[in-house]
Protein backbone atom coordinates (compact mmCIF):
# COMPACT_ATOMS: atom_id res chain seq x y z
CA UNK A 1 0.00 0.00 0.00
CA UNK A 2 1.15 3.45 -1.02
CA UNK A 3 1.10 6.44 0.86
CA UNK A 4 -2.03 8.87 0.24
CA UNK A 5 -1.48 11.72 -2.09
CA UNK A 6 -3.61 13.84 -0.09
CA UNK A 7 -6.17 13.97 3.13
CA UNK A 8 -9.65 12.65 1.38
CA UNK A 9 -7.31 9.27 -0.19
CA UNK A 10 -6.07 8.90 3.35
CA UNK A 11 -9.45 9.31 4.69
CA UNK A 12 -10.97 6.68 2.44
CA UNK A 13 -8.32 4.49 2.75
CA UNK A 14 -9.09 4.70 6.72
CA UNK A 15 -12.25 4.09 5.96
CA UNK A 16 -12.15 1.43 4.16
CA UNK A 17 -9.83 -0.49 6.07
CA UNK A 18 -11.95 0.36 9.56
CA UNK A 19 -15.05 -1.04 7.38
CA UNK A 20 -12.99 -4.42 6.87
CA UNK A 21 -12.25 -4.87 10.60
CA UNK A 22 -15.66 -4.23 11.67
CA UNK A 23 -16.82 -6.94 9.06
CA UNK A 24 -14.15 -9.43 9.80
CA UNK A 25 -14.34 -8.99 14.17
CA UNK A 26 -17.59 -8.86 15.07
CA UNK A 27 -16.65 -8.13 18.76
CA UNK A 28 -14.65 -4.57 17.26
CA UNK A 29 -17.73 -3.70 15.40
CA UNK A 30 -19.30 -0.81 17.88
CA UNK A 31 -15.75 0.25 18.99
CA UNK A 32 -15.11 0.48 15.12
CA UNK A 33 -18.22 3.00 14.14
CA UNK A 34 -17.78 4.82 17.06
CA UNK A 35 -13.89 5.83 15.83
CA UNK A 36 -13.95 5.61 12.40
CA UNK A 37 -17.54 5.33 10.24
CA UNK A 38 -19.41 7.50 12.12
CA UNK A 39 -17.60 10.38 11.28
CA UNK A 40 -17.11 12.44 8.59
CA UNK A 41 -13.59 13.24 8.11
CA UNK A 42 -10.49 12.37 9.71
CA UNK A 43 -10.08 15.64 12.17
CA UNK A 44 -13.74 14.28 14.14
CA UNK A 45 -12.25 10.99 14.33
CA UNK A 46 -8.97 11.89 15.89
CA UNK A 47 -10.67 13.70 18.53
CA UNK A 48 -13.29 11.70 19.35
CA UNK A 49 -10.60 9.08 19.92
CA UNK A 50 -8.26 11.23 21.48
CA UNK A 51 -10.98 13.06 23.69
CA UNK A 52 -11.94 10.28 25.27
CA UNK A 53 -8.64 9.59 26.22
CA UNK A 54 -7.68 12.04 28.30
CA UNK A 55 -11.02 12.67 29.77
CA UNK A 56 -10.96 11.58 33.62
CA UNK A 57 -14.22 12.03 36.32
CA UNK A 58 -13.65 16.06 36.46
CA UNK A 59 -12.76 16.72 32.62
CA UNK A 60 -15.12 14.98 30.54
CA UNK A 61 -14.39 14.03 26.83
CA UNK A 62 -16.95 16.39 25.63
CA UNK A 63 -15.74 19.41 27.22
CA UNK A 64 -11.75 18.30 25.54
CA UNK A 65 -13.56 17.25 22.06
CA UNK A 66 -14.40 20.69 21.76
CA UNK A 67 -10.74 21.92 22.37
CA UNK A 68 -9.36 19.42 19.47
CA UNK A 69 -12.16 20.57 17.29
CA UNK A 70 -11.68 24.09 17.63
CA UNK A 71 -7.83 23.22 17.19
CA UNK A 72 -8.27 21.61 13.89
CA UNK A 73 -10.36 23.98 12.69
CA UNK A 74 -8.31 27.17 13.36
CA UNK A 75 -4.86 25.47 12.27
CA UNK A 76 -5.64 22.56 10.08
CA UNK A 77 -1.45 21.96 9.79
CA UNK A 78 -2.23 20.05 13.07
CA UNK A 79 -4.38 16.97 11.45
CA UNK A 80 -2.04 17.34 8.35
CA UNK A 81 0.91 16.84 10.78
CA UNK A 82 -1.28 13.81 12.31
CA UNK A 83 -1.21 12.80 8.82
CA UNK A 84 2.07 12.83 8.11
CA UNK A 85 2.63 11.26 11.79
CA UNK A 86 0.27 7.72 10.88
CA UNK A 87 2.24 7.69 7.10
CA UNK A 88 5.41 7.72 9.19
CA UNK A 89 4.61 4.89 11.47
CA UNK A 90 3.43 3.00 8.73
CA UNK A 91 6.52 3.22 6.85
CA UNK A 92 8.85 2.94 9.63
CA UNK A 93 7.16 -0.19 11.71
CA UNK A 94 7.53 -3.62 10.10
CA UNK A 95 4.53 -4.28 13.13
CA UNK A 96 2.50 -1.90 11.07
CA UNK A 97 0.18 -3.27 7.67
CA UNK A 98 -2.29 -0.21 7.65
CA UNK A 99 -2.73 3.52 8.71
CA UNK A 100 -5.75 1.94 11.19
CA UNK A 101 -3.73 0.56 13.77
CA UNK A 102 -1.46 3.59 15.01
CA UNK A 103 -4.56 5.55 15.04
CA UNK A 104 -6.53 3.39 17.28
CA UNK A 105 -3.69 0.91 19.38
CA UNK A 106 -0.65 2.66 19.25
CA UNK A 107 0.02 5.43 22.13
CA UNK A 108 3.26 6.78 20.85
CA UNK A 109 1.20 8.16 18.12
CA UNK A 110 -1.38 9.27 20.10
CA UNK A 111 0.50 11.06 22.94
CA UNK A 112 2.13 13.00 20.02
CA UNK A 113 -1.01 14.57 19.08
CA UNK A 114 -2.24 15.17 22.05
CA UNK A 115 1.18 17.54 22.37
CA UNK A 116 0.21 18.74 19.42
CA UNK A 117 -2.99 20.57 20.88
CA UNK A 118 -1.35 21.39 24.23
CA UNK A 119 1.24 23.15 22.34
CA UNK A 120 -1.72 25.08 20.19
CA UNK A 121 -3.02 25.55 23.77
CA UNK A 122 0.59 26.93 24.99
CA UNK A 123 0.99 29.38 21.78
CA UNK A 124 -2.77 30.58 22.85
CA UNK A 125 -1.45 31.49 26.26
CA UNK A 126 -3.93 28.66 27.70
CA UNK A 127 -1.26 27.59 29.62
CA UNK A 128 -3.16 25.74 32.55
CA UNK A 129 -5.24 23.69 30.24
CA UNK A 130 -2.37 23.19 28.43
CA UNK A 131 -0.24 21.59 31.50
CA UNK A 132 -3.32 20.06 32.28
CA UNK A 133 -3.00 17.48 28.95
CA UNK A 134 0.70 17.63 29.64
CA UNK A 135 -0.56 15.67 33.18
CA UNK A 136 -3.45 13.47 31.55
CA UNK A 137 -0.39 12.27 28.61
CA UNK A 138 1.90 11.44 30.86
CA UNK A 139 -0.66 9.44 32.76
CA UNK A 140 -2.45 8.17 29.90
CA UNK A 141 0.18 7.21 27.81
CA UNK A 142 3.57 6.99 29.92
CA UNK A 143 4.92 9.81 27.80
CA UNK A 144 5.78 13.30 29.22
CA UNK A 145 6.49 16.16 26.44
CA UNK A 146 6.42 20.04 28.13
CA UNK A 147 3.57 21.78 25.97
CA UNK A 148 6.24 24.46 24.64
CA UNK A 149 8.76 21.63 23.10
CA UNK A 150 8.19 21.74 19.59
CA UNK A 151 7.52 19.00 17.39
CA UNK A 152 7.50 18.60 13.02
CA UNK A 153 5.79 16.54 10.73
CA UNK A 154 6.59 12.93 10.00
CA UNK A 155 7.69 12.29 13.99
CA UNK A 156 7.54 8.49 15.24
CA UNK A 157 7.61 7.82 19.32
CA UNK A 158 8.38 3.80 18.88
CA UNK A 159 6.58 2.41 21.76
CA UNK A 160 6.79 5.76 23.67
CA UNK A 161 6.62 4.42 27.49
CA UNK A 162 9.08 6.70 29.60
CA UNK A 163 9.91 9.34 26.74
CA UNK A 164 10.59 12.40 28.10
CA UNK A 165 10.63 16.01 26.00
CA UNK A 166 11.83 18.93 28.01
CA UNK A 167 10.15 22.79 27.14
CA UNK A 168 12.97 23.94 25.06
CA UNK A 169 13.55 21.20 23.40
CA UNK A 170 13.14 20.95 19.71
CA UNK A 171 12.43 17.93 17.15
CA UNK A 172 12.35 18.44 13.81
CA UNK A 173 10.47 16.95 10.48
CA UNK A 174 10.98 12.77 10.14
CA UNK A 175 12.71 11.86 13.16
CA UNK A 176 12.10 8.76 15.31
CA UNK A 177 12.50 8.11 18.73
CA UNK A 178 11.85 4.93 20.77
CA UNK A 179 11.28 4.22 24.01
CA UNK A 180 12.82 5.44 27.36
CA UNK A 181 14.71 8.21 25.53
CA UNK A 182 14.96 11.66 27.66
CA UNK A 183 15.25 15.40 25.60
CA UNK A 184 16.36 16.93 29.02
CA UNK A 185 18.42 19.52 30.82
CA UNK A 186 21.59 19.28 32.91
CA UNK A 187 20.45 20.83 35.74
CA UNK A 188 18.10 23.66 37.30
CA UNK A 189 19.54 26.51 34.74
CA UNK A 190 16.73 28.52 33.45
CA UNK A 191 15.96 29.37 29.00
CA UNK A 192 16.87 27.64 26.46
CA UNK A 193 18.27 24.24 28.04
CA UNK A 194 16.80 21.72 25.92
CA UNK A 195 18.13 19.65 23.10
CA UNK A 196 17.53 20.59 19.26
CA UNK A 197 16.72 17.02 16.81
CA UNK A 198 17.91 17.91 13.52
CA UNK A 199 15.69 15.84 10.33
CA UNK A 200 16.14 12.23 10.07
CA UNK A 201 17.51 11.28 12.89
CA UNK A 202 17.24 8.28 14.60
CA UNK A 203 17.38 8.08 18.77
CA UNK A 204 17.87 4.53 20.03
CA UNK A 205 16.18 3.21 23.20
CA UNK A 206 17.03 4.44 26.69
CA UNK A 207 19.26 7.31 24.86
CA UNK A 208 19.77 10.15 27.06
CA UNK A 209 20.43 13.60 25.33
CA UNK A 210 21.16 16.63 27.66
CA UNK A 211 21.71 20.25 27.66
CA UNK A 212 21.25 23.03 24.77
CA UNK A 213 22.65 20.40 22.33
CA UNK A 214 22.10 19.48 18.76
CA UNK A 215 22.08 16.58 17.08
CA UNK A 216 22.66 16.97 13.35
CA UNK A 217 20.49 15.97 10.41
CA UNK A 218 20.72 12.45 9.31
CA UNK A 219 22.58 11.41 12.78
CA UNK A 220 21.76 8.05 14.41
CA UNK A 221 22.10 7.85 18.42
CA UNK A 222 22.53 4.75 19.96
CA UNK A 223 20.48 2.53 22.29
CA UNK A 224 21.65 3.52 26.15
CA UNK A 225 24.08 6.34 25.49
CA UNK A 226 24.25 9.47 26.97
CA UNK A 227 24.69 12.68 24.84
CA UNK A 228 26.03 15.65 26.20
CA UNK A 229 27.74 17.14 23.18
CA UNK A 230 27.18 18.06 19.70
CA UNK A 231 26.82 15.67 17.13
CA UNK A 232 27.93 16.52 13.22
CA UNK A 233 25.68 15.29 10.76
CA UNK A 234 25.48 11.89 9.57
CA UNK A 235 27.49 10.16 12.18
CA UNK A 236 26.68 7.24 14.63
CA UNK A 237 27.50 7.99 18.31
CA UNK A 238 27.09 5.52 21.06
CA UNK A 239 28.35 5.10 24.55
CA UNK A 240 28.47 6.74 28.29
CA UNK A 241 29.22 9.95 27.39
CA UNK A 242 28.87 9.40 23.78
CA UNK A 243 31.15 9.39 20.65
CA UNK A 244 31.06 9.39 17.13
CA UNK A 245 31.94 5.46 15.99
CA UNK A 246 31.02 5.54 12.27
CA UNK A 247 28.31 6.97 10.19
CA UNK A 248 24.83 5.60 9.56
CA UNK A 249 24.13 3.11 6.38
CA UNK A 250 22.02 5.44 5.19
CA UNK A 251 21.18 8.91 4.65
CA UNK A 252 17.61 8.87 6.82
CA UNK A 253 18.05 6.54 9.70
CA UNK A 254 15.06 7.53 11.01
CA UNK A 255 13.28 5.55 8.33
CA UNK A 256 15.50 2.41 8.25
CA UNK A 257 15.18 1.79 12.10
CA UNK A 258 18.72 -0.13 11.85
CA UNK A 259 19.44 0.18 15.51
CA UNK A 260 22.73 -1.77 14.66
CA UNK A 261 25.59 0.71 15.54
CA UNK A 262 28.12 -1.93 14.93
CA UNK A 263 27.14 -1.86 11.17
CA UNK A 264 28.09 2.14 11.35
CA UNK A 265 31.65 1.31 11.94
CA UNK A 266 34.02 3.27 9.92
CA UNK A 267 35.90 -0.21 9.12
CA UNK A 268 32.91 -1.93 8.07
CA UNK A 269 32.18 1.31 5.02
CA UNK A 270 35.39 1.13 3.64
Amino acid sequence: MQAPNNTIDFWRELKNTATGVAENEPLLASYIHACILTHHNFESSLSFILSNKMADDVMPALAIREVFDEAYLLQPAIAEAAIADITAVFQRDAATSDYLTPLLYFKGFQAVQVHRLAHYLWQQGRNQLALFLQSRNSQTFGVDIHPAARLGHGVMFDHATGIVVGETAVIEDNVSILQNVTLGGTGNESGDRHPKIRQNVLIGAGAKILGNIEIGEGSKVGAGSVVLSDVPEHVTVVGVPAKVVGRPCCQRPCESMNQNVLEDNYANQQ
